[in-house]
């Protein structure tokens, strides 16, 4: 509980520190990750319940059934999911036993992440034969993704029935590059098909762990059909030390897709156009004289 005086109360329960003190109850639900309008709690030693709001959406629940109907990748069971009368999206989930990858890595040994690495990468081998004819979330929705876009979380892109239309969304950030330069950078989009199911966001939380072992890859609101390239290319982003560390263990042991992470690293340096270091202004130059 957060009070800050006897009187201010908590923004999450409610309660001021002087009722907390003249109740005998102790919670066992505890908010335990926050971001944005987002928050995760725990309930007891079973269950996480997720609320977020209503905009943009999430598709957890039915990426979840998915794929465990198609799949055998550990995912936590779905015990309810629903929306309120006020529009906030909730989702309980069983709670998986063990520690995320973040809290476990300092005390791993470099067999057991190399373990885990290889067990994630097994399970992620799954998803290369879920494919789709279009680039798009379950039931062609459109697809949420602030690192491939560049154009924000909460933006919505598609669903794209080609690689033509997926690169109309892209160049929305390339508005400033000249127009020459664009031109020759559309040249450089590998091809995206397959189109396949795709994680993108298996960064050090989202893997959970025990024993030394994988025990369940989490958070698949994010999840969609996206260009074939992309689970590997967003496996090169790095948001830590730990966590660029942990991805380069992964994708060495992921099918490489080297010209679509060159396109997407060549993209974010030049959605910054005009203000490039020194590699960005050589490549824009290199571009010009395609």
């Amino acid at each position: 509980m957060a009070a800050t005086n006897n009187t201010s109360a908590c923004s999450a329960c409610g309660w001021t520190s002087q009722k907390q003190r003249c109740c005998r109850y102790a919670s066992s639900v505890r908010l335990f990750y926050g971001a944005d309008a987002r928050g995760v709690w725990s309930i007891g030693t079973d269950f996480v319940l997720k609320e977020r709001p209503a905009d943009p959406p999430t598709y957890e629940a039915a990426n979840t059934q998915f794929l465990q109907a198609h799949t055998s990748i550990p995912i936590p069971k779905i015990a309810k999911d629903w929306v309120d009368k006020d529009g906030r999206q909730f989702l309980m989930v069983d709670r998986v036993e063990g520690e995320n990858l973040q809290s476990a890595w300092p005390m791993l040994s470099q067999d057991a992440k190399i373990r885990i690495a290889g067990q994630t990468a097994n399970f992620l081998q799954q998803l290369r034969s879920l494919q789709s004819g279009k680039m798009a979330s379950l039931g062609e929705a459109p697809l949420y993704s602030g690192w491939l876009f560049l154009q924000g979380a909460g933006t919505p892109h598609g669903p794209f029935a080609s690689d033509d239309a997926l690169w109309q969304s892209l160049v929305r950030k390339l508005e400033k590059l000249p127009e020459k330069a664009r031109d020759a950078f559309r040249k450089r989009l590998p091809p995206c098909a397959p189109y396949t199911f795709t994680h993108g966001d298996l960064t050090t939380v989202n893997i959970m762990v025990k024993d030394g072992n994988l025990a369940a890859i989490v958070d698949w609101e994010r999840a969609g059909y996206f260009p074939v390239w992309w689970e590997y290319t967003a496996a090169g982003i790095g948001l830590s030390d730990e966590d660029a560390e942990w991805k380069g263990l992964m994708a060495s042991r992921m099918q490489p897709f080297e010209d679509g992470r060159a396109f997407w690293k060549n993209f974010l340096k030049l959605s910054r156009y005009p203000d490039l270091d020194d590699d960005g202004k050589a490549f824009v130059e290199e571009l010009l004289q395609d």
